[in-house]
Order: structure tokens, then sequence, then C-alpha cells
């Protein structure tokens, strides 16, 4: 971690910078970690394009150390106190930042609770206005370095935020199949392994349940811990990255719906073998998750799915000539599963 150390040379003065973050959804599952938010197993995410948090951070310098964030327009209290928390945790990495008060004002282009984490766009977004921040004040470096760093203290926030920092496809988590693959920050998968197959995804979500969730992700990490699956779970994503990688080059189409699919339903079988056990999906989801497999199977189309830590479902298919008839599916047949004919409609960013 020492590269990322703050340097200890920096001139700070009231500033305003403002910055905009996509969310993620992982396809290789992150589920469990160690401390200070260190993956347990190797990830992989689309960035969606639309889905974002955008975010104006107002440093107001040699003020007593504040946080005061609002979301739309609302003054959360809560988040604020989480917000300081976390500036508290990542000082040796940036000396300056409780040498001032802080007013962020950030709002989300998609639903609250709609299956799309705000958490890695949220804190995606703080972590680029901090380096903005830190560029002014302490000459921080540009280029690699700087996005690097981004996703280094994104994660330090939330683990899945530092996927967010970047386009396409997105790994987090040290592993053999990705050069420069790191635990501490998030890389491009590279672009010139990606057959064209995969580039032009659309991902709906369902909104199957609008609610809070009953269990929360960082629980839900936790219980990884005591969990008797875990350790083989975690090798099969080790497994998994290799049968992805020869996927991903070759246009394996019917592989990678497998793979995704297969993925989705272990996260969600760790949470039911957990102590306590736990489940997220609603009987909206199982319903859809049959539909579509009913729907592949009597048409051949590449409609599939994989699912957050929730009850929510992300519909993903690719851009091309039967996108069209899989959108008139999906209206027909699976919005009557959601609450209100709730669906959030983006499209994959590369």
């Amino acid at each position: 971690m020492n590269k990322f150390t703050g340097n200890k040379n920096y001139s700070i003065s009231t500033q305003t910078v403002v910055s905009s973050c996509p969310s993620n959804i992982a396809l290789i599952k992150y589920w469990g970690k160690y401390e200070r938010q260190i993956p347990a197993n190797p990830s992989i995410s689309y960035t969606l394009n639309n889905c974002k948090t955008n975010t104006s951070m107002e440093f107001v310098a040699d003020e007593k150390f504040s946080v005061q964030t609002f979301l739309s327009g609302n003054e959360e209290k809560k988040f604020a106190e989480k917000i300081e928390k976390y500036f508290r945790n990542i000082e040796e990495f940036l000396p300056w930042i409780l040498k001032g008060k802080y007013v962020i004002k950030t709002e989300n282009t998609f639903p609250h609770s709609s299956g799309i984490a705000s958490s890695a766009s949220g804190f995606g977004a703080i972590a680029k206005c901090l380096m903005e921040l830190d560029h002014q004040f302490s000459g921080a470096q540009d280029g690699d370095f700087k996005e690097r760093k981004a996703s280094f203290l994104a994660r330090l926030g939330s683990g899945s935020a530092c996927r967010s920092l970047y386009d396409g496809l997105v790994v987090w988590g040290r592993t053999k199949e990705v050069e420069d693959s790191s635990d501490l920050y998030a890389i491009q998968y590279p672009n010139d392994e990606i057959h064209e197959v995969f580039r032009h995804f659309n991902d709906w979500v369902l909104l199957i349940h609008e609610g809070e969730k009953s269990v929360s992700s960082t629980v839900g990490h936790g219980l990884m811990n005591t969990n008797p699956y875990a350790e083989r779970r975690f090798q099969e994503a080790h497994e998994n990255f290799a049968a992805l990688k020869m996927i991903l080059k070759n246009g394996d189409m019917t592989n990678f719906i497998k793979l995704v699919e297969h993925e989705a339903l272990t996260l969600h079988a760790m949470m039911m073998m957990s102590d306590p056990a736990f489940i997220l999906m609603k009987t909206g989801t199982l319903a859809v998750i049959n539909k579509i497999w009913d729907f592949r199977k009597d048409t051949g189309l590449p409609l599939f799915f994989t699912l957050d830590a929730g009850a929510n479902v992300h519909l993903l298919f690719p851009a091309d000539k039967d996108e069209d008839q899989i959108k008139e599916f999906i209206v027909k047949e699976l919005l009557q599963f959601t609450q209100n004919n709730g669906v959030v409609k983006d499209v994959m960013r590369f």
C-alpha cells in the first residue's frame, strides 16, 4: 500500500470539484472479504452507462473537520457520519483530508433500492472528487497512477466501487489469469482479449422488490467467515476466471450465459448456506428466472440473467438484430413480476 501513501507536501485551499461515476454489475461475484476490504476471491464486472452518481464536493479549507451530505437535495446525517469515518480511515493516503469542512451533494440517475449498486457509484464519485482535490493540493500524478489510486480509495469505502472507475470489463482481485490484477484496486480487462460479441450488451433491471434488503451486504460478507462452503467457493471463482478468459476470447455465448447464471445462483446459494441462513430472492425472482429459461429453450435467443445481493434481476442480452424480440418478451411476460412495472434500462459502457 506504500505507493499510495500521500505526499506530505501540500498546499490546501477552498475548492469545489464535481465528478460522475457509473455503477457496475459483477459477472464473477465477490462475496467474502478480509480486513480493509481485501476480497476473498477475484471478480469481474461490466460497467453500466446510464446508471451513475453525480457528486459535487465543496472543501472549505482551515475549518474544523466535518462532513455534510445531501442526497437529491435532502440532508442525510447518517450518510455524513459514514463519510466522516471513511475520511478518517484514509488520512494516511491523503494527509490533507481532515484539514477542512465538506459539503457533499449527490444524486443518482436511478431509483434508490433498485438493485443497482449505489454504494459502488457513490463511493466511486467521492473517490474521484478526492483525487481531483489531491491533484490540486499536492500535485498528484495524472494517468494510470491517479486512476488506480482513485480505485484504491473507492475500494476502502465500498469494495465493488473500485470496479466503477473504468469502462468495459473490469477486474478486481489478484488472479493469475489477468496480468497486473490486484486485491488493492481494479484494472480494465484487456480490450484485445474481448470478442466483439461481448462489447454491445443491454442490461435491463427488473425491480422485483424496491424496499430495503432484510440482510445487508456487509453482514452477508461477514457470514462467509463461518460458511462451510466458503473455501470451495473462493477456489471456484478462480476456476471460473480461467474458463471466462477463453470464453471472452472465443466469443462463446453459450458458455458465457452458463457461467454468468451459475455465478449469480452461487452467490445466493452461499447466502442460503450461511449461519444464520437468509434468502434475498423473492417469488417474483424465481418466476422470472424460470420464464427466461423457457424463453431461451423455445427461441434459442441469448436472454439471460445475473443477480446482485438482492431480489431484483439484471436481464442481459446483446444489442443486435434479435434485441427487439427479446425486449417485446420482457415487456409482455416479465414486467408482471415487478412491484410497479418497474424496470431500469441500461447498456454496458465500453
